[in-house]
């Protein structure tokens, strides 16, 4: 089959491999679409140190099934199914309490940290577990549905936020994942929703995709607004999409005492932290990481239309454009969000 191999940092290449194999609890998926997500870019210049050359990356994908494994019975040859980036043990504590996303044992496909090499899916096949895999209905594109796995870590960070019905929420930072909160945050009920971030372009798709009010992160009476626009008091919550010390800070001054703060994003292993106010305001601190079963609700929101990705995706290639547009969303070319890679078009 063909692939789009990452033979050395910042070299991508498209050639031939293996098929891979099936195994007996496995589905073999003819991949239609798979997604650029942030960290394969992180991973393509070796800075993330999870995807060591020579690797198949790509984890947010979408297909046909081909194929599958002796002990399989759920699925069969034509289905449209989509597939978690995280391959689970199922026999850890934390699987058997529940909580699949913090497994002991954790795979995630199109990673090689050393420990593991899990080829992904910039390829035409890709063989997964059939407990990670998902059937799609044939209303969802499968260009859509390699999103699934984008919108489950949304919808599972809102979840996993206490809230009550009309709640009022700040999002702050609307990249890829912050317009998806934006949009899962309204699908759970909140009230008044507000965007926060530098970009104007952003902030206003995140007007178009539901956002209440929008302001500038370099607004100097940014927080004054925040506050005049919930009552004078702060948000219920507020969820840091970023992961830098100035949003974080933004974060914690947005919301009202004893509310609560939702941390989504990973940019920086370490930030500052305003103590005093955490301490003295009595705020709740979460950290959420990937999903942890969502994507039957992710699958059935995007269905309904109430989590639309379709504004999100910035271009749609062929294998063999991949390695151009990596490059280009490398340098941060400005506009450019999701860029879908679709491996039957080499």
């Amino acid at each position: 089959m063909k692939a789009l191999m990452l033979s050395e940092y910042k070299q991508l290449e498209v050639t031939e491999v293996p098929d891979p194999e099936c195994g007996p609890n496995d589905v073999l998926v003819k991949v239609a679409a798979c997604g650029i997500c942030g960290s394969d870019i992180h991973g393509y210049d070796g800075s993330s140190g999870r995807r060591i050359p020579p690797l198949i990356m790509g984890h947010e994908a979408a297909g046909e099934v081909v194929a599958v494994g002796e002990l399989v019975s759920d699925f069969s040859p034509g289905m449209r199914v989509t597939f978690d980036s995280m391959v689970s043990c199922g026999v850890c504590d934390f699987c058997r309490k529940g909580h699949r996303n913090l497994c002991d044992h954790r795979r995630v496909l199109g990673v090689s940290c050393g420990e593991y090499r899990r080829h992904g899916a910039f390829a035409e096949l890709i063989a997964v577990p059939q407990h990670i895999v998902y059937r799609l209905p044939d209303s969802l594109s499968y260009e859509h549905a390699a999103l699934v796995e984008a919108v489950s870590v949304a919808v599972h960070a809102v979840n996993r936020t206490p809230h009550e019905l009309g709640d009022s929420a700040v999002v702050v930072g609307t990249g890829m994942i912050g317009l998806l909160v934006v949009q899962a945050l309204k699908a759970a009920g909140f009230g008044k929703v507000i965007a926060v971030d530098l970009a104007e372009e952003k902030l206003k798709v995140a007007a178009d995709l539901g956002a209440d009010e929008t302001y500038s992160g370099n607004d100097p009476e940014l927080i004054e607004k925040i506050y005049a626009a919930t009552d004078g008091k702060g948000a219920n919550v507020a969820m840091e999409v970023v992961g830098a010390t100035p949003t974080v800070k933004t974060a914690i001054e947005a919301v009202r005492k004893g509310g609560t703060v939702t941390l989504v994003g990973n940019l920086s292993p370490n930030v500052e932290l305003p103590l005093q106010s955490v301490v003295t305001r009595e705020l709740n601190l979460l950290g959420t990481c990937g999903c942890n079963g969502e994507y039957p609700e992710c699958i059935s929101l995007m269905e309904q239309g109430r989590i639309n990705v379709e504004p999100l995706i910035s271009q749609k290639i062929a294998l063999s454009d991949a390695p151009s547009w990596f490059e280009r969303l490398y340098e941060g070319e400005a506009g450019l969000m999701k860029v879908v890679v679709q491996p039957q078009l080499v």
